[in-house]
């Protein structure tokens, strides 16, 4: 018996499935950082900082909504995969109602978008739309980014530096170099995420001719990919305690590369493959939240 036919407890496990709670770290990070530097410089403001949040969760709950419809719909998610399962693959909700959810999603993100841009002006309402569109592209459209390579250039950029400045920016009213510089490994971490994602499908991608990053680069250079994106979360952290920005980011680097980084970058670079990344892609998620906590109490705590 399939979760449709079993009433409304599936549906909303189904939508639950659609929505991907474990991802939602790559939403929360980057306000959390942003944030941060937003107290580090005196300019905190708490409306703005849970709007962003706000904003920010349901603009990936949307792009979730949209990977789950349009990969499915361009024959990327087939009963092959080797991922979490899709509610559109499944059979659990029709691509309408998804594409029904994703547009509800984007809405409330709107929402939140209005009154940030009554407090920051044009520039939120151009990164709102940026964001947005970034969301439907990435898997949707007659040219989706992530089938063309791009998709970890667009996470870096959306989820990690567009995401921390932007928080900042509608509390603190402008960006700065520092905002900037906090933001780097909020997208690294995030990237991560994707990159483990994209590792474990790389033969079912070419198969259906999803030319990932992960599929031009190949295992080999895809692992160290990963690896070098973890070593540029935890350099920054550490080269702020070097210029004074951040005076424990030395110690939450090697706090966050020995005690939650190591375990799951030697299965990377050991040759774990297939179904068995499943986990580590969790790891990843769990990594980029608790990267994202204690950066964040690194910029805030001045000793």
């Amino acid at each position: 018996m399939t979760a449709r036919m079993t009433g409304h407890p599936g549906r909303l496990a189904a939508w639950r499935m659609a929505a991907r709670p474990a991802t939602l770290t790559a939403a929360t990070a980057p306000v959390v950082v942003g944030t941060a530097v937003a107290v580090r410089d005196g300019a905190f403001a708490p409306l703005p900082a849970l709007a962003a949040l706000f904003g920010a969760l349901c603009l990936q709950v949307g792009a979730n909504f949209a990977n789950d419809v349009f990969d499915y719909e361009k024959g990327a998610d087939t009963a092959e995969r080797l991922g979490p399962p899709r509610a559109s693959q499944l059979g659990l909700l029709t691509p309408r109602e998804l594409k029904a959810g994703m547009a509800a999603a984007f809405g409330l993100a709107m929402v939140a978008g209005l009154y940030l841009a009554w407090v920051g002006g044009w520039p939120v309402v151009a990164i709102g739309l940026a964001s947005i569109a970034a969301a439907v592209v990435y898997t949707g459209g007659p040219w989706p980014i992530g089938y063309h390579a791009l998709g970890d250039l667009f996470t870096f950029v959306f989820f990690g530096l567009v995401a921390v400045m932007g928080t900042y920016y509608v509390q603190a009213g402008t960006v700065t170099w520092f905002s900037f510089v906090a933001a780097v490994p909020v997208g690294a971490t995030v990237t991560m995420i994707l990159v483990v994602n994209n590792l474990r499908d790389i033969a079912t991608d070419r198969q259906a001719g999803k030319m990932t990053l992960a599929v031009v680069l190949g295992e080999r250079w895809t692992r160290r990919w990963y690896a070098a994106l973890l070593a540029l979360a935890l350099a920054v952290p550490a080269g702020a305690s070097v210029t004074g920005d951040a005076p424990l980011g030395v110690v939450v680097a090697a706090a966050l590369g020995w005690d939650f980084g190591r375990p799951f970058l030697r299965q990377v670079l050991g040759g774990v493959s297939g179904q068995a990344l499943n986990p580590v892609l969790k790891a990843s998620a769990r990594f980029a939240l608790w990267h994202g906590l204690f950066w964040s109490a690194a910029i805030v705590i001045r000793l």
